[in-house]
């Protein structure tokens, strides 16, 4: 009971402090609108393969002031063969800030000390576990030892100055039979310890799991200082497209769509920024038509918003 009552002291004042550091400069406006809009470079991979100066140019002369990488040590979604120091020295030129990066499992679990050397040289005050395989989440306690890894994670990283986090897709919010039926999200919220471990959002993916994320933020304020910002149109002719992020309980296909031109609701969610403690808004389409149009699109939606 002890230990209960001082996670839930730790997680209030962790969830206090965030709040009151995540506050906007627009905070006491009645019009709200995003200053800093991100992008996650997973978006523009193709291009980034072939031309990565030049891809990091056109993004910043889009108007995106923050990047997030797609994949520490990841050749087809990291730094494409530059190293660190260069990579941060392309984002200097442009005026870009890389706050956060994404690491694979693997990462977390055997490469860890160096990740952190690693974000430290390029700026990144994020790394975020995007993923856990799919035969991990269905053993026993498959679960359970990601959370342990990743209070382990966010513990070291927090000594070295960087907050570790995890991204959602939709399949965490598929009852497990190995949490009892529990959703695994609800589990994570529960048993990272949000001062060591905090949480980038899927906007998008949460959504088409059917849950609300203003829910979340009413229930765990402060939580979530990333998100990603992407769109999704509803399409029975592509009914497996995503299965492998979409989970069992989503029955209905669907595609990616530019930001502002799908069924999720930007207003609504973004009216609740400063309680979820969001300061990070990276826009993402895993499956773009032509890059560049469409980042421009989701560009100018985001940065006109009003809320």
């Amino acid at each position: 009971m002890r230990c209960m009552n001082r996670r839930k002291f730790i997680g209030t004042s962790v969830a206090a402090a965030t709040l009151a550091a995540a506050r906007p400069s627009w905070a006491a406006d009645s019009i709200h609108h995003i200053d800093r809009v991100g992008i996650q470079l997973y978006t523009v991979r193709a291009a980034m393969k072939t031309d990565f100066e030049g891809t990091i140019a056109k993004v910043a002369a889009t108007g995106y002031k923050e990047v997030e990488f797609a994949g520490l040590f990841d050749p087809k979604g990291g730094y494409f063969g530059r190293s660190p120091r260069d990579v941060r020295a392309i984002l200097d030129q442009n005026g870009l800030a890389a706050p956060s990066a994404h690491a694979g499992y693997d990462v977390v679990d055997k490469r860890w000390p160096e990740a952190l050397e690693t974000a430290k040289i390029v700026g990144h005050s994020y790394i975020i576990c995007p993923w856990i395989d799919e035969k991990q989440r269905s053993q026993p306690g498959g679960w359970k030892r990601a959370a342990n890894l990743f209070n382990k994670a966010g513990e070291a990283s927090k000594k070295a100055g960087i907050q570790f986090g995890y991204h959602n897709h939709s399949f965490e919010f598929d009852p497990a039979l190995s949490l009892d039926g529990k959703l695994p999200y609800d589990f994570f919220l529960a048993e990272l310890n949000p001062e060591f471990v905090t949480m980038e959002l899927d906007l998008c993916w949460i959504s088409v799991a059917g849950k609300d994320p203003v829910a979340y933020f009413e229930k765990y304020p402060g939580r979530f200082p990333l998100v990603h910002v992407k769109d999704w149109i509803k399409d029975a002719s592509t009914p497996s497209a995503y299965q492998g992020a979409m989970g069992q309980s989503v029955k209905f296909g669907g595609r990616m769509a530019d930001v502002g031109q799908g069924s999720v609701d930007w207003k609504r969610i973004f009216a609740h920024s400063e309680q979820a403690g969001i300061q990070h808004y990276f826009v993402e389409n895993d499956d773009p038509k032509s890059a560049f149009d469409d980042i421009k699109i989701s560009y100018d939606y985001l940065h006109s918003l009003q809320f």
